[in-house]
């Protein structure tokens, strides 16, 4: 069930600065529409201007890039490409008078940028920012010749493909860069875009790619030069290194091996001819060349380092026949060994150890090298290394992983430099102390990073002080002025019996300690995944559906009595929130959401129904949902489409549609800022004298509304878009929201329906085909359609 609703309502952002009211973006690639719809996300208004179309309306280049961007799945919501206005940069420069950044995202060529900017500047308001997205380009040559007004205005912002999903946002400002532009940029790029902005200077490539290419090179040239193929080097470098799975073959087939005469070939011209980069010359290299000679440019063509054969089956480059042959397993036995533990693999004397210390030693000289003059600390090298390129950990993590002193001590026995850097490094414990609250600055000396307003470190809160209730799958800790913050500790984030312990406690003593809870963690990925299925799957194997459903009703308890605490409770939420996670948020008395949201109840992907409330919460709130007909029957309706088709958010602004979110709910861009925006919250809830909900009572439709149901489920059923198993388990779904045999005059109590829910569950939990579902998702973490 999909509503339409206004954008402005839909991308809400949690922050109440309007820090820009409009923005344009000039270039239609896949770039600059991606920022274009990025500044849309966030509710903002945006130009988008690309050059006149030959055919066609004049904004045709423009409108096509939007069109992408809703294919690709750069709107958050669909609603939010109607904040983008498109136009030509002949026709319609005049509607960037009113706008507070100017963002330029054209081809890479000088001339063509500042020819733009001059023409940029007959309209440009007094005090507007105007940012380029140049990646290769120094700013001092941009602003040369363009004035003094345009300097001051004028900062590189460069941001990473694609705009909605990579963090990374490098800003470059200048001598002469006016303040309040480079802070109104830099907030704007934070709050409205949810960037981590580092600060670069103007140096080629900046930080990412000045680390991330001469890495790129070493990697590969060093794989070939030793002799490993394509898989053993990629294997070296994903697991120890932390480095993404795709290795380095893998990424150069991701990236496009075609960029390697325009991005490399820039760099060698522009690096001085003592930079390192400069002995590792991909663009000289036989086996690049070849590739790039035969068309094999990666995943873009299809072949690359990596294929797919007639079969369907990966083959690989042989370095040395130039030509394909089937992939084999990296089979060395010294990443077998040291697993995870990189000082042990670049202390083995196989290929494997010769590699990874080749690539280590090399990649943190030369961070440690040209650190100083790229950025102001290893922090801001390591974080655009982490998040331009996904790294685990950055150049200078790793390398204090290792030991700065270690990794030093053997580059002087082998009789090569030591960068100063890395010495002084080495002589007083690494690039971070005191368990990374100091890090090294490239100026000599620590520095304690200052943490932005509104931005709250669970892991300086758990430094600071141990919990204040702990159990083996949660805890409970203090965020300070009042708030706690109540964070699984499992793996997902699951929920189990331990979970509940720590919840049960938290709900009864919580009030004792502290005004308002925020319910959040700080994993990468998953706010909860949901309920352990080892844990049902193994009571259902012992035949144990006393205890499946004693399992089921603690958790109605414990989630029914957050909802009813005397204090407020704040869902900070965020990515996963499966099942059991997103059923916990429904009973929250608000919800702070990271737009990067992927909630839903996919119970049934595993032969069950959502039976800690969710069916009965998910009923209340699309009854009370503007647009939602009222009555017993839609409400229903409109339930069972989310939890039938077991769909799930691709976005908050679409966890909206699907009723998850409340339009009350805030959304945040930044997900650093998540819980520092659920504490805030949480604290203006208390202070306006916050009081539980009534109690609910909702009227069901019964058994005439089921046969409703159960008639869109048997058309599904004959199209074959659902299987004999599907539609049993659609029954019972529907049997919870119609209530079985209610009587639409006479209200069930939510208690009520959360016994239908426990019910159908347990039902189902003794079928074939409910086992044959969680084992095989157990085992794949895929569903199984049977």
């Amino acid at each position: 069930m999909t509503m339409s609703v206004q954008p402005e309502a839909v991308l809400r952002g949690a922050h109440p600065d309007k820090i820009i009211a409009k923005a344009a973006v000039i270039g239609a690639g896949s770039m600059g529409a991606g920022i274009a719809a990025q500044f849309a996300n966030a509710g903002v208004p945006v130009v988008l201007l690309d050059i006149p179309a030959r055919e066609g309306p004049r904004d045709g280049i423009a409108r096509s890039g939007v069109e992408r961007q809703l294919k690709a799945g750069g709107f958050m919501h669909p609603d939010a490409a109607r904040l983008v206005t498109t136009g030509n940069t002949e026709d319609d420069l005049a509607l960037l008078a009113d706008a507070d950044w100017i963002v330029e995202a054209v081809i890479e060529n000088l001339a063509i940028k500042q020819d733009l900017f001059r023409r940029i500047e007959t309209v440009r308001k007094a005090g507007a920012a105007v940012s380029s997205n140049t990646s290769t380009i120094r700013r001092a040559d941009i602003v040369a010749g363009l004035g003094e007004a345009f300097d001051r205005a004028f900062v590189i912002t460069h941001f990473f493909n694609p705009p909605r999903h990579m963090r990374l946002v490098e800003i470059v400002s200048g001598p002469d860069t006016a303040p309040e532009i480079l802070a109104r940029v830099e907030r704007a790029a934070d709050i409205h875009l949810g960037k981590a902005v580092v600060s670069a200077r103007d140096t080629p490539g900046f930080i990412a790619n000045r680390i991330g290419c001469y890495w790129m090179a070493v990697a590969a040239l060093e794989a070939i030069r030793l002799g490993l193929t394509v898989e053993e080097a990629d294997a070296v470098l994903s697991r120890p290194f932390g480095i993404p799975k795709t290795g380095i073959f893998g990424l150069f087939d991701l990236v496009g091996i075609d960029l390697v005469p325009h991005v490399w070939k820039s760099l060698e011209e522009t690096l001085p001819a003592n930079d390192d980069l400069q002995n590792f010359r991909l663009t000289a290299d036989p086996i690049f060349s070849a590739m790039i000679a035969r068309g094999r440019f990666g995943r873009k063509t299809k072949a690359g380092f990596y294929r797919l054969g007639a079969d369907r089956s990966r083959q690989v480059i042989d370095f040395a026949a130039l030509d394909y042959r089937p992939e084999a397993a990296a089979d060395l036995a010294a990443l077998k060994s040291a697993g995870r533990d990189l000082a042990a693999l670049i202390s083995d004397e196989g290929k494997a150890g010769a590699y990874a210390w080749s690539v280590l030693s090399r990649v943190v000289a030369y961070a440690a090298a040209v650190g100083p003059e790229i950025a102001g600390d290893v922090a801001a090298i390591d974080t655009a290394m982490k998040l331009g390129y996904a790294w685990s950990e950055g150049p200078f993590e790793l390398g204090h992983r290792v030991g700065a002193d270690a990794i030093a001590a053997r580059l002087a026995a082998e009789g090569r430099p030591v960068p100063q850097f890395l010495a002084e490094a080495a002589q007083v414990g690494g690039f971070y102390l005191d368990g990374g609250s100091k890090v090294a600055s490239t100026a000599g000396g620590f520095i304690v990073p200052e943490q932005p307003a509104g931005v709250i470190s669970l892991a300086a809160v758990k430094r600071a002080a141990g919990p204040v209730i702990e159990t083996a799958g949660a805890a409970l800790w203090d965020l300070g002025d009042g708030v706690g913050c109540f964070t699984l500790k499992t793996k997902m984030n699951v929920f189990e019996p331990a979970v509940f312990e720590a919840l049960e406690r938290t709900v009864a003593d919580g009030p004792k300690t502290f005004r308002a809870l925020v319910i959040g963690n700080d994993d990468p990925r998953s706010f909860s995944a949901g309920a352990n299925l080892g844990v049902i799957l193994q009571t259902i194997t012992a035949g144990d559906f006393a205890g499946l459903d004693a399992f089921i009703a603690r958790g109605q308890a414990a989630f029914h009595a957050l909802k009813y605490s005397p204090f407020p409770v704040v869902g900070a939420v965020f990515g996963l929130a499966l099942g059991g996670g997103c059923e916990v948020l429904l009973h929250c008395g608000a919800i702070v959401a990271h737009a990067e949201l992927n909630a839903g109840l996919p119970e049934v992907k595993v032969g069950l129904v959502p039976a800690w409330g969710g069916c009965t919460q998910l009923l209340a709130r699309f009854g009370a949902k503007a647009g939602v007909p009222r009555g017993p029957l839609a409400p229903a309706a409109a339930a069972f489409q989310v939890i039938a088709s077991g769909a799930a958010s691709t976005s908050a602004a679409t966890a909206r549609d699907l009723a998850i979110l409340r339009d009350a709910d805030t959304i945040v861009m930044n997900r650093d800022r998540l819980l520092g925006e659920a504490k805030a919250h949480a604290i203006a809830l208390a202070e306006a004298g916050y009081a539980p909900p009534e109690k609910l009572l909702l009227a069901l439709s019964g058994p005439s509304g089921k046969a409703s149901l159960m008639n869109i489920v048997q058309g599904h059923r004959r199209t074959g878009a659902m299987t004999e198993a599907d539609e049993v388990i659609a029954e019972h779904i529907a049997t919870v929201l119609t209530g079985a045999v209610a009587d639409p005059l006479v209200p069930l109590t939510e208690e009520d329906v959360m016994r239908l829910e426990r019910e159908a569950l347990v039902t189902l939990a003794q079928t074939s085909v409910t086992r044959a579902r969680i084992e095989h998702m157990l085992a794949t973490g895929k569903p199984l359609r049977n």
